[in-house]
Formats: C-alpha cells, sequence, structure tokens
C-alpha cells in the first residue's frame, strides 16, 4: 500500500518525549499538534477543549438556522429540531473542564430562549 507521505503527520505526546524525526521512504514526515481522527479532534495534550468548541460552533450554526429558517414556533416542533439537528453535534464532545460544561450548557440556555414559556426548563 503507498502512503501519501504529505498528508502523513507526528505527534508527540507525553512531556518526557524525545520528539525525534520520523521519516517515510526517505522523507521526513512533518509535526503537528492537533490531528483529526475519525471526526474526532486528537490534541498533543490528550485534552478535549477543541473537539467541545468546535461542536458548540457546529450546535449554534444550527440553532441559528432553526431561529431564523422557522416562523412557526411550536415547542413540539422545535424540540424535534432540537433534537435532530443541534443534540447530534454536542453528542460527540465529552466535556471534562468546567469551561467546555459551560459552553455546552449555554447552548441549550439560547435554545429555551427560542420557544416561549420554556426560559430555564431543562431539555431531556
Amino acid at each position: 500500500m503507498q502512503y501519501n507521505v504529505d498528508k502523513c503527520e507526528v505527534i508527540h505526546f507525553g512531556g518526557k518525549n524525545r520528539k525525534a524525526d520520523y521519516y517515510l521512504n526517505g522523507v521526513r514526515l512533518g509535526k503537528g499538534e492537533v490531528q483529526r481522527d475519525l471526526g474526532v479532534l486528537v490534541h498533543q495534550s490528550l485534552k478535549v477543549s477543541m473537539q467541545v468548541q468546535q461542536a458548540v460552533k457546529k450546535a449554534k450554526g444550527m440553532l441559528v438556522f432553526i431561529a431564523g429558517g422557522f416562523e412557526f414556533r411550536s415547542k413540539e416542533v422545535l424540540l424535534q429540531l432540537y433534537r435532530a439537528l443541534v443534540r447530534s453535534h454536542l453528542g460527540y464532545c465529552v466535556p471534562n473542564l468546567r469551561k467546555d460544561i459551560i459552553a455546552i450548557e449555554g447552548v441549550q440556555r439560547r435554545f429555551t430562549r427560542l420557544i416561549p414559556g420554556m426560559v430555564g426548563t431543562v431539555i431531556c
């Protein structure tokens, strides 16, 4: 199997890593800090904050789409749209830092403001 050397990168994990140079077919591989693997961002520090930030950004974009694209704002319809379009993005991130949890909860609070009478309620 042939590998595309231009698309290959090395990520060094750990503080005691020597950060050696690696070669493939005589060409030195580039070094990276972040790599996407199966849709998940992997950082060299193994923190998931970048993954959470990307998921929150996509979820907020979906909220803008829902808010601007639908004039009839029935509670049932908006909840179905939220579950289908927004929660699917948030399901891929597992927050472990307080700032990540606050960001995800901010998306949920923003959605509850779209529906009259749902301000401050919890969405399941």
